[in-house]
């Protein structure tokens, strides 16, 4: 019986495999039952994310009935599986349980939501009744790792995506979101993370403006915005305090003349653009007007790969506390170990005592002293719990087994054989 982490992740296998594989949420509680019935498994929790799909595992099936369970479930070629998979056992396995709930193994290193993640996956298997001791402990040790990477490192604190990039310089230059007005050019995946982010930040107002009004609807009733067309942006535009465009037009949608217009009508009060399209949304002459802070996706870049350093360094410090909570987690299971042999001696040391106070009972109801029933009790018991334990440190010693012998003395601290005897004794 081991620990087993089994997956595929954006490193490993292309897109279309990773589609095959995925587990909608409501899939994986039926799929953790199966992979119980069908891998050999005694606990499973199933991980599943768009860039990875993974498999936590205690039991002890094999790696190849594993993946062949997968590939049959999901109905995918197990050749593609096995030329895109990974597998780790015990330690590491653990391991990279801690690195992926770090974000040590994201696509965009250090993200937070993979913690998260993690974290259902632990609830969606826990409450299907398929996680036992074995797996919530070491999940236990994960979450507690991941959680100190996130305290003590700055791994995720500087923005690394462009969407994040954007909406972190607009908190710079407006320190209260809440009072802002943003309007979003474009309905494509970098301007709906953009909203996200801007909605997380409290954002007072969002404006959604798209060259189909259908799409900017489809984008802007997720986050309770208003949508527009590209053409009605001139009359909307003296209400955005932020503007973030990312549309694949060909030509400008955003000149000097319509933002002149726009400033004039907001009393000169700034504005904060990003420009995250190529070819460009807004006219580089806008950046000379006095009231416009203008950023490019070149002026992200530069901050995103600033930020990446930061959390590259964060991430040496990360692996350093990984380190320190494998170790933690491998002491623990070597702890495990000694659970058996405990229970055997302490079920073989009651089974001596009930012995020995069944005799004691009946001497005192035959009417015996109870200070000698008191005394033959203690001496029983003394001579019951070591003889066994004294005939084999006698042969241990005859079969010059020396570390036995000093392991009793550890265990019951007991003086060296060399030590000198106190003038006491």
């Amino acid at each position: 019986m081991t620990l087993i982490a089994l997956g595929i992740n954006h490193n490993t296998a292309s897109l279309d495999v990773r589609e095959k594989v995925a587990f909608s949420s409501t899939q994986i509680e039926s799929a953790l039952r199966a992979a119980i019935a069908g891998a050999g498994l005694s606990e499973v929790a199933i991980l599943s994310t768009c860039n990875r799909t993974e498999l936590y595992a205690y039991g002890s099936g094999q790696a190849n009935s594993l993946i062949q369970w997968l590939a049959e479930y999901k109905q995918v070629n197990v050749a593609e599986l096995e030329q895109s998979h990974y597998l780790y056992t015990a330690s590491e396995a653990a391991s990279h349980m801690m690195k992926v709930a770090s974000g040590l193994d994201s696509l965009v290193l250090g993200e937070p939501q993979i913690l998260g993640q993690m974290k259902s996956a632990y609830a969606v298997a826990r409450e299907a009744g398929v996680l036992g001791g074995h797996l919530h402990d070491v999940f236990q040790r994960v979450f507690s790792v991941a959680k100190r990477v996130r305290s003590e490192t700055a791994i995720g604190e500087n923005p690394v995506s462009v969407a994040y990039a954007a909406v972190s310089l607009a908190q710079q230059i407006f320190s209260d979101l809440k009072q802002d007005t943003a309007l979003l050019i474009g309905a494509g995946e970098t301007i709906e993370l953009v909203a996200r982010h801007l909605a997380e930040q409290g954002i007072k107002k969002l404006i959604v403006a798209n060259r189909t009004l259908g799409n900017a609807r489809s984008l802007a009733e997720q986050f309770g915005a208003e949508a527009i067309l590209l053409a009605d942006i001139p009359e909307h535009l003296h209400r955005a305090d932020i503007v973030i465009s990312s549309t694949a037009s060909q030509l400008p949608l955003l000149g000097k003349g319509a933002v002149e217009q726009a400033l004039k009508r907001r009393r000169h009060k700034p504005m904060f653009m990003v420009d995250i399209a190529v070819p460009r949304d807004i006219e580089a002459q806008v950046g000379d007007l006095a009231d416009v802070y203008l950023y490019t996706v070149d002026d992200l870049k530069e901050v995103i790969d600033e930020n990446m350093r930061s959390r590259q360094q964060a991430a040496k410090i990360a692996e350093e506390i990984i380190v320190e909570g494998l170790l933690h987690y491998e002491r623990e299971q070597r702890a495990l170990t000694s659970v058996d042999t405990i229970k055997a001696l302490r079920q073989s040391m009651d089974a001596l005592r009930e012995q020995e106070l069944e005799k004691s009972r009946k001497t005192l109801e035959a009417g015996a002293d109870p200070a000698q029933v008191l005394e033959q009790l203690a001496r029983s018991l003394t001579n019951k719990f070591l003889h066994t334990p004294s005939t084999q440190l006698k042969q241990a010693g005859a079969d010059g087994e020396q570390d036995m012998l000093r392991t009793v003395r550890t265990l019951f601290s007991l003086p060296s054989a060399n030590e000198p005897k106190s003038e006491k004794e």
